[in-house]
Formats: C-alpha cells, structure tokens, sequence
C-alpha cells in the first residue's frame, strides 16, 4: 500500500480548515505532493471540500478524506497507517492529543502538531520518547505560534552569533490594524479552542513540577551571568510582563538536547510587550484572576461556558473575523547576549549582543498553519538532516540542520537579524 505523504486530522475545525487552504497554497509548489484530510464526520468533510473548492477557485472534490475519531482507537490506526505524516489540529492536546500520538507511533507515521500546552508536550516525551525512537518516527508538537518563532528563532540567533551565546530575551508583540480594531473587539480575536486549551494548561500546571523532575532528573549546569526574570517593566516605550505561553518550555527542552549533543544551552525569558501601562496591568490582573479561577472544577466550567466575558471578550465561539485575522501583526524580538571570544565566556560580562526579529501576520490561525503544514514538508524533504534516532523532540531539536527557516522566511514568517554590537 501506498501512502499518502501527509493527512490533515481534524480537518474540519477551526484550525484545521484554515490547514487546509493553506496546504492547497503549498502543494503548488510541491506539485507531486500526495495528501488527504480526515475528521469524524464525512457529511464535515464533504462540506469542507465544497467550501475549499469555492474559496480556492480549484476542484477540490476529490481530495481524500477519511474517517477518524479519537474516542476509536481503531479508526486512528487506520488513519495514521495511510500516511507518512499524520498533521494533528485537533485540540486541546491535553484531551485529544495522546491517543492520536499512540497510533501515530504504532504505525510508525510521523507527528506534527500546535500544540501550546506544556504539560500535554512534555508528557509525550516523558511517556512515549522511546517507543517513537523504536519506530524511526518523529514525534513534533509546538509546531505553531508555539512555539517556532521563539524556538527557531533562538537557533539562528546560536547559528548566527560569531561568539558564545548565554542568554536570550525574547519579546513578543502584536498589533491589529486600526481600521479593523472595533471588528476585533466585537469578535475577539482568539477561538473557543486556544482559550480551552488555556484554561485547561492553567488548571494542571501544578503538575509540571513534579513531570520535569521525572523528565530531568538532572540538571542543567549553572551558567554566569544567570538570567533572572523580570516582572513588569519597561522595554523601547513598551510596558513588558512574562508571557505565559510555551515558549520558555519548548526552548528549554530545545536546549537539553542541544546540551546533550555537547553544546552549552542559552538561557530564555520570554515577554509579552504592550503599549501602555494600563493595558499591561490590566492583563496582568486578568491573567491571576484566571489563574485562580482555573484552579477549581466549578470556577473552571464557569470559565469553559462563558469565554467572551473571562476573557474580556478576546475569546469567543466562533473566533476572529477574517478581516481581523489578516490584519494582525506580530513581531517576536529576540535579543541574544553573550560574549565575541569564547575565552572570555564565564569569565568577564558578557560584550556582545546580536538581535532577531521574526515577524508576520495572522499568529494564531496563519502563521501558525504555515509553519504547522513547513514542519510536515521538511520531516518529507530534509529527514537525512533531521536527528537519526527519531524520537519526541521539539522544533528546534528535530530542524536546527534543515532548510526549515529559509523556507518560512520564503513563505511569510520573515526571520531576521536587526542588530549585531558589541556592547
């Protein structure tokens, strides 16, 4: 048998029907390109291959589709057994994800996903490293906003620094047009599906603890200067929190490997950047009220019926306007610093800085799925640059010798280098 060299599961929802469209785009470009979607429902899948073929003005009828559900494990071994690499959109990954990486792993397919949760990711490696090892198979979450923007880009800032990097901060900003503002703040601008998947990575975080005790039981050496996290401050006339995405997880876990294979790991804080102090301490109070709130099953299904009014109406059933997604800009500031002779490593301050700036449009629903369908085509294309031994790794691990940065840069998810001084 035959198989196709990628299928979409989860075709038919919000993240994957955008998938879709976006791997019609690229299978311009690799014309020989074999792929199929795949959901629950054949009426859905139908109807979206309708709706494909109306919006990319070409006869998508006859694309494959087939049955799968992750509640049949079944249906998902018959699934993953048809392709090469199977592309996960279905979320939250916590609920959803494992038993769709299971049978990814028994049929010896590859994996890609978006996932943004730290504790899903981290728990695939701890769990299933080894079998997907034994299988010859990569296993790839994080694949998205999160978390190859951060994690890519602290690579090239490593490939590119002429010296020894210690340490990175990354800042991340987003913008929506002002002519579509009003747009945004009627129909929000995230999913019902990313805020489950953050309520859900809220409400388990005290987990992480004692899973990274069983995923590391050693740790890292210490490296000088540390790198300390700051809390509110200000940066360039912007006003800077922590972000609480999974970005400083998924770098960290880069590192590890990196540090495995003899390199010595930078460090990552990373910062969401917002123009006013009023907006920045609003979030900063919105993101412990809902901390607190995800902590407790009956505040948590309070959260989980009523997005729009926890989320201050960021977040709704139907997700973002069109409009709103594609006028969305985001910026990722990288900032490496580290020292121009290696001698002077751990020895004096550090003297040189280098900075990354990776930018685009649309971060959660475009960007994302381009990167998401990259990730897919580079296991296809590049795996002999890829780590041999398979295995669940992150981004940054599994494509730090490909093309993979090139190719984003070519698609719109520009990676770019800003600034290289000495201080």
């Amino acid at each position: 048998m035959t198989r196709l060299d990628l299928i979409i599961f989860g075709a038919t929802g919000f993240t994957g029907s955008r998938a879709v469209l976006e791997m019609i785009r690229l299978s311009k470009k690799y014309p020989a390109l074999t792929w199929g979607i795949a959901g629950r429902s054949e009426k859905k899948l139908e109807e979206l291959k309708q709706e494909a073929t109306q919006k990319s003005g070409e006869d998508q009828t006859n694309l494959k589709t087939f049955i799968a559900d992750v509640s049949d494990e079944k249906s998902l071994r018959s699934m993953c057994e048809q392709a090469r690499v199977v592309v996960n959109c279905c979320g939250p990954y916590r609920l959803y994800g494992e038993p769709v990486v299971k049978a990814a792993i028994e049929s010896k397919t590859h994996y890609v996903d978006v996932s943004g949760e730290p504790e899903f990711m981290e728990l695939m490696q701890l769990n299933y490293n080894e079998q997907a090892e034994d299988a010859g198979v990569y296993v790839i979450s994080a694949c998205g906003f999160d978390s190859i923007p951060c994690d890519l880009g602290v690579i090239h800032l490593m490939k590119n620094f002429e010296g020894v990097l210690n340490s990175v901060e990354s800042y991340i900003t987003m913008r929506v047009a002002p002519e579509h503002a009003a747009e945004a703040a009627r129909g929000g601008v995230l999913h019902y599906g990313t805020w489950e998947s953050l309520v859900h990575s809220l409400a388990n975080s005290h987990k992480l603890k004692p899973l990274r005790k069983q995923l590391y039981p050693s740790q890292l050496p210490s490296y000088k200067p540390k790198l300390c996290r700051r809390w509110y401050h200000r940066r360039d006339g912007a006003w800077c929190l922590p972000f609480l995405g999974a970005d400083e997880s998924v770098v960290h876990r880069t590192q590890r490997h990196l540090h495995a294979a003899g390199a010595r790991p930078a460090q990552l804080r990373a910062y969401l950047a917002l123009p006013s102090a009023l907006q920045a301490a609003l979030l900063a109070l919105g993101a412990l009220l809902l901390y607190v709130l995800a902590q407790w099953s009956v505040t948590r299904r309070l959260l989980l019926d009523h997005p729009r009014l926890f989320s201050g109406g960021m977040a709704t059933r139907r997700g973002p306007a069109e409009d709103v997604m594609l006028n969305t800009k985001f910026e990722v500031e990288l900032v490496g610093s580290g020292w121009a002779a290696a001698a002077d490593a751990d020895v004096t301050e550090p003297d040189k800085k280098l900075v990354v700036k990776v930018s685009g449009s649309n971060p959660g629903y475009g960007a994302t799925v381009t990167a998401l369908l990259i990730s897919a085509l580079t296991i296809l294309n590049e795996q002999h640059k890829m780590p041999k031994s398979g295995g669940v790794l992150t981004t940054g691990a599994a494509f730090k010798d490909t093309s993979i940065i090139d190719v984003l840069h070519e698609n719109g998810l520009k990676f770019d280098i800003v600034s290289d001084k000495k201080d």
